[in-house]
């Protein structure tokens, strides 16, 4: 019997790593297509010698560590009250504002970012309320979509490191009679202090590979990161040598940060924890209270505030339907494919290292889908768009080259949802399988599909999102008429005709949260 089970275990083992070589090859490829023209561009136009790397380039790469790094203590300094709040506080919205919490990073981020133009901007509704102009664009504009987005993202890391404290700590808390300070410094900030370094490091690699609220709020080349002087030097000036030189620094950088995040990285796609706080046994003061209170109003009106604008002005807008249904379309055409793709290569690399007999090739797989973090979009979008132009292809192969990237930067958080699940599926029916003789086709659908039903659809939701909401890969190889829904919206933005834009953001919000919808309700059908 035994040998029987390791006969079977083997097979599918060997099956499982075969049909992982397709999509392994095709990422390493993919990979090497974006990395290769780069690199030998940079060879041949000097960078060995050190001619390129001049003050601009200095300049750019200090301006992306300093966003990055302001943006992270802010993020995660102000996120260490919130999370101590809510895990302190227990009231009725509790729930709903952990929901509201995750909507910075379902929403497209230039759907965001125009909220915070029309809450913060020159004429915005703090402009108009204090009766000054403010000044969104620069480094104040960036460090404040950066924390809009990063610090729901940290409170919530935080608040399950939080949520995880045994009750008995708390008890005996209780029964010691622990001071605050003391219930902080002995159980709080023990169990948060070690998730902090991996915490900042993944805000920090989100910030420095952030592009779209650099290309729209930066204002200028002095408030340029490395991502968007890559757009710049190819989309503006063509120049090949200097998008070769910034790709380099952006791919050591991201690798870096990679693997100093690498263990919280499947954190971005976890939903919040929505369990019921847990009993502390401890009574708050009602000056405590008040300020708790207080702490968790701020968030939640920092939070909700610009989501609230999209909604208002986005009600109001007059809409361009022609533009907006194009452009809706598009997305539409290139979302859904890619979503199917980024499904198409995690599905037989989760079996795969679900099944690996071996430690190294299942750490090969989990590489191959963190490639796409480790080489970020615009590197790879360099080569590509190198590749292309050289052969002649940029307009005709243009949307195959967005969905292709768009799946590839969505595959890690797919793979990541799947992993575990697939992992337990496999160990619990294999062997079933195997003795029924049921595989292939059938048993994805009589047996994988309804167990796994609900992290597939989370996975197709993720990666559908995060395609809808692209800029980067549309903004270099989009025209006129390729243009989705981000592109369209910052194209209004761009010439000033914020009511459109507005409009255009409403439309991509309401069609993001209906597909997340339609999608969490085929998942609970598990």
């Amino acid at each position: 019997m035994a040998q029987c089970d390791e006969q079977m275990t083997g097979s599918s083992f060997s099956r499982s790593r075969l049909a992982a070589s397709l999509p392994l090859a095709a990422i390493v490829l993919a990979v090497l297509a974006g990395i290769v023209p780069v690199a030998l561009i940079g060879i041949d136009e000097g960078i060995i010698t050190g001619h390129i790397i001049d003050a601009y380039v200095l300049r750019i790469l200090w301006f992306t560590l300093l966003q990055a790094g302001l943006s992270t203590i802010l993020s995660v300094a102000l996120a260490i009250p919130v999370a101590l709040a809510l895990a302190r506080v227990d009231f009725i919205g509790r729930r709903l504002l952990l929901r509201l919490f995750a909507l910075p990073l379902a929403l497209p981020a230039i759907v965001v970012i125009l909220g915070i133009v029309t809450v913060y901007g020159r004429t915005g509704w703090l402009s108009s309320l204090i009766g000054s102009p403010l000044n969104v664009y620069g480094l104040a504009g960036i460090l404040l979509a950066h924390v809009f987005f990063n610090l729901p993202l940290a409170t919530r890391l935080l608040l399950q490191q939080l949520d995880g404290i045994p009750p008995e700590s708390w008890r005996l808390a209780a029964q010691l009679d622990f001071t605050e300070r003391a219930r902080f410094r002995l159980i709080e900030w023990p169990q948060m202090r070690g998730s902090l370094p991996g915490i900042a490091s993944l805000v920090f690699l989100l910030c420095a590979a952030s592009f779209a609220v650099v290309l729209t709020l930066g204002g200028g080349p002095s408030a340029t990161t490395l991502e968007v002087g890559i757009y710049q030097a190819l989309r503006f000036d063509y120049d090949p040598a200097r998008a070769t030189v910034l790709s380099l620094l952006q791919l050591a950088l991201c690798a870096l940060l990679v693997l100093l995040a690498g263990q919280y990285a499947n954190a971005v796609q976890s939903w919040p924890s929505l369990r019921r706080k847990p009993d502390r046994h401890d009574a708050q003061s009602p000056l405590r209270s008040l300020i708790l209170s207080v702490i968790i109003a701020a968030a939640a009106l920092f939070v909700g505030v610009p989501i609230a604008a999209i909604v208002i002005a986005g009600a109001l807008a007059t809409f361009t339907w022609s533009g907006l249904l194009h452009a809706t379309l598009t997305s539409l055409a290139i979302a859904l494919p890619a979503a199917a793709l980024s499904l198409a290569l995690a599905w037989p690399l989760a079996q795969a290292s679900a099944r690996a007999a071996s430690p190294s090739w299942r750490s090969l797989l989990n590489l191959s889908a963190l490639l796409t973090l480790i080489v970020p979009p615009a590197v790879l979008a360099t080569g590509w768009f190198i590749l292309a132009s050289r052969s002649g292809l940029a307009l005709s192969a243009a949307p195959f080259l967005v969905i292709a990237m768009n799946a590839l930067m969505a595959l890690p958080f797919a793979l990541g949802t799947l992993s575990t699940s697939v992992q337990q599926a496999m160990a619990q029916h294999d062997r079933l399988c195997a003795s029924l003789g049921i595989g292939g086709l059938r048993r994805l659908i009589l047996i994988d599909l309804p167990v796994l039903r609900r992290p597939l659809g989370l996975a197709a939701a993720m990666a559908f999102m995060l395609s809808l909401g692209d800029l980067t890969a549309i903004t270099l190889f989009g025209s006129q008429s390729l243009v989705t829904l981000p592109a369209l919206i910052y194209a209004q933005m761009g010439s000033y005709r914020i009511d459109a834009a507005a409009g255009s953001a409403l439309a991509l919000a309401l069609f993001s949260m209906v597909i997340i919808t339609l999608l969490d309700k085929w998942a609970a059908k598990a």
